[in-house]
């Protein structure tokens, strides 16, 4: 199993304001698809959240951030610390401000934040929906950040000259030093609400990356970082809180349920964390569903260990075996993120997990692996008849995909049993499996 090289550091743009000036509106428009979550409340954009973005053949990393208030406290000062933590990452800064409501006080505190950092600020004056608007823009010079660019994010009227700008305050190509350099390996960080992902994410990269609040569903967009772990790097994306089916969920909720299928269907590997010191509930079974409908490769972690004492620990191995009773395969580890607690034990299961993920079987060896397992058990017998295996291949890898050529229907007990014998023959330890059976056409007489 070989990892792709890192790619060069790409240049890194914050984007920066006030709540709801239409932060996350302009990052959709710059990346030409609806990614960043929008609502029309302030606060839905919490953590700084990256994507990879590109203009007029260059490329770079834009960082969405949350809400910066004056005098912010409790949670609203944390997100506005995940401001300043991004401008301090950043190249070159994207200032928004409503041009139609001028000047705050907030945006003149930004303003005088953002002179101290001595990084290129763009000035994006949103909401400037017509020419008649654009005459309210002149006001926002009294910024001291230069020329104010005139756009409407919602629209898309005037990107292209805020881009034009952003391009020509990055650095040379190669130059760039706030950016950083993609993972080999992605890693989802999912499970439901409060089970501790994003105090997992801190404790791994060393650093408060992601907001923790006691309050079930502070993290609500996919949050990338660069984690190394047992002497590799893996790029970890914390993910929202599951709560419900997508299809139940409502507004900002059902863009984090979306925003956390698509990280599931990006990564390779998932870590389901399920809180060890509660019952495992439906909602940790749909996550983990979710995990093997994708067929990703699949860790489960068992937070919060340094609060389960003997008897919970009984009753945790009963309900492990009735409740992860198809995902049997799985490593578990149990780990504890607010201490620490074998936390270090995660990579060998990554690495596990994903070498049984790209498990390949030759082909001749899986003929003559089948071939005495039909033998000595074979497929019972449907409607009169005895379906036999005339030839199997594995078509493909991650996950690994198996398709039996025969000459009638497999019932799905036998294909179950046929996965338990390749499991215990050839591990793909922490991997789903699929097989699927092609019956033979019968030759027309």
């Amino acid at each position: 199993m070989t990892a792709p090289t890192p790619a060069e550091a790409l240049p890194v743009v914050a984007v920066v304001g006030r709540p709801n000036v239409g932060k996350s509106t302009l990052v959709n428009r710059i990346l030409g698809r609806r990614e960043a979550i929008v609502e029309d409340v302030p606060g839905v954009t919490r953590d700084r959240v990256a994507y990879d973005a590109n203009w007029a053949g260059r490329r770079f990393t834009l960082l969405d951030t949350g809400g910066w208030q004056r005098d912010a406290r409790g949670m609203a000062a944390r997100i506005a610390e995940q401001a300043e933590l991004a401008v301090a990452a950043a190249d070159a800064v994207v200032l928004v401000v409503d041009a139609t409501v001028g000047i705050t006080e907030t945006d003149a505190t930004v303003a005088r934040v953002l002179q101290r950092a001595s990084k290129p600020v763009i000035v994006a004056a949103n909401k400037v929906d017509d020419a008649k608007a654009e005459l309210e823009v002149a006001a926002l010079w009294a910024l001291g950040l230069g020329e104010p660019r005139p756009v409407s994010a919602l629209h898309g009227r005037g990107s292209g000259d805020v881009l034009d700008a952003v391009v020509q305050s990055l650095p040379p190509a190669g130059a760039s030093s706030g950016a950083e350099s993609v993972g080999p390996r992605r890693v989802a960080l999912v499970g439901r609400p409060n089970v501790g992902k994003s105090s997992l994410l801190n404790r791994l990269a060393g650093q408060e990356r992601a907001l923790v609040d006691p309050v079930a569903g502070t993290t609500r967009d996919p949050v990338d970082s660069l984690v190394e772990l047992g002497g590799e790097v893996w790029r970890f994306v914390d993910t929202a809180g599951l709560r419900r089916k997508v299809s139940s969920a409502k507004g900002a909720e059902y863009y984090s349920s979306l925003r956390t299928a698509g990280a599931i269907e990006a990564a390779e590997v998932a870590i389901v964390l399920l809180d060890a010191a509660t019952p495992i509930s439906e909602q940790d079974q749909r996550v983990i569903s979710m995990v093997v409908e994708a067929g990703r490769a699949l860790v489960i972690a068992l937070n919060k260990w340094d609060l389960v004492d003997e008897d919970r620990r009984l009753a945790l191995d009963r309900e492990l075996d009735r409740e992860l009773r198809r995902v049997t395969w799985a490593p578990r580890v149990n780990i504890s993120a607010l201490t620490g607690r074998s936390t270090q034990r995660l990579a060998p299961a990554l690495t596990t997990a994903l070498q049984g993920w790209e498990t390949r079987v030759p082909t001749a060896e899986l003929n003559a692996f089948l071939g005495d397992l039909v033998a000595a058990t074979p497929p019972p017998v449907r409607g009169g008849k005895q379906p036999r295996i005339l030839f199997a291949t594995q078509p493909s890898v991650a996950p690994p995909r198996f398709v039996l050529f025969t000459t009638g229907p497999l019932e799905a007990s036998y294909r179950r049993f046929i996965e338990r014998r390749l499991r215990e023959q050839y591990g793909f330890v922490g991997s789903p499996i699929d097989v699927a059976v092609k019956m033979r056409e019968r030759r027309r007489r």
